[in-house]
């Protein structure tokens, strides 16, 4: 027999699992919409699995045994570890993907709220989650510039007049202070023409267009461009 009360379960944890996958999604994140929908139905069904799904253990003719109902929601968590876990990605001295691995908890949480039938609990937590993780976004990028979050690996390849060559290359040393490379060496499509190289940290809101705007001033330079580094 249809019960609706557990469909209604099942129904708000794919609902709130869709709406916290959506921002993921919409900021281009490995876990979007289908991770977190899925990861938020698993947990619900899970839970009402782990409630509804063992019957009591019968000890005597007269009495029944105690059960644990938590037994199997509580191994969630573990899984929800493993899952959170693959998201989490090193790349040199840089740590990705933790805030993603935190969703996934999140509505690995919020899931388990919906199969409890807890559902001001997990309105409230899909809320908040949304809050924090658009307004503190946010906050990041207008407030704390400097922060690491908000620095920028770029490559700058200039080609510059000789004559104007060493100055352009001093003042980029004196200038900028995370420089991770810079290589001067001639042009060899144009021999008139001197090639510099720089690869530089800067936190900046507009990084590519700060750097155009201060170089496009120098005299001697003939061409510049811009991109983002990627070792």
């Amino acid at each position: 027999m249809l019960d609706y009360g557990i469909c209604l379960r099942i129904l708000a944890a794919v609902l709130l699992g869709f709406v916290i996958g959506l921002e993921r999604e919409m900021t281009n994140k490995y876990a979007g919409l289908r991770t977190n929908i899925l990861v938020c139905l698993g947990a619900c069904i899970f839970t009402i699995i782990s409630i509804y799904g063992f019957p009591e253990v019968s000890v005597s003719a007269d009495e029944l045994g105690t059960r644990d109902t938590a037994r199997v929601a509580a191994q969630i968590l573990t899984g929800i570890g493993f899952i959170g876990g693959g998201t989490v990605l090193r790349h040199g001295a840089n740590v990705f993907g933790l805030t993603t691995a935190a969703t996934l908890w999140v509505s690995a949480a919020i899931g388990m709220a919906c199969g409890t039938g807890m559902f001001h609990i997990a309105i409230a937590g899909t809320i908040l989650s949304i809050i924090t993780l658009v307004s503190v976004r946010v906050f990041e990028k207008s407030v704390l510039v400097s922060s690491t979050k908000n620095t920028k690996r770029l490559k700058i390849n200039i080609a510059c007049v000789h004559e104007k060559a060493d100055n352009i290359y001093n003042y980029i040393i004196e200038n900028y202070t995370h420089l991770r490379e810079i290589s001067k060496k001639l042009n060899k499509q144009d021999d008139n023409l001197t090639k510099i190289v720089v690869i530089l940290d800067i936190a900046d809101k507009k990084p590519i267009q700060a750097l155009y705007k201060v170089f496009q001033k120098i005299e001697g330079i003939e061409s510049i461009s811009i991109q983002e580094f990627n070792d």
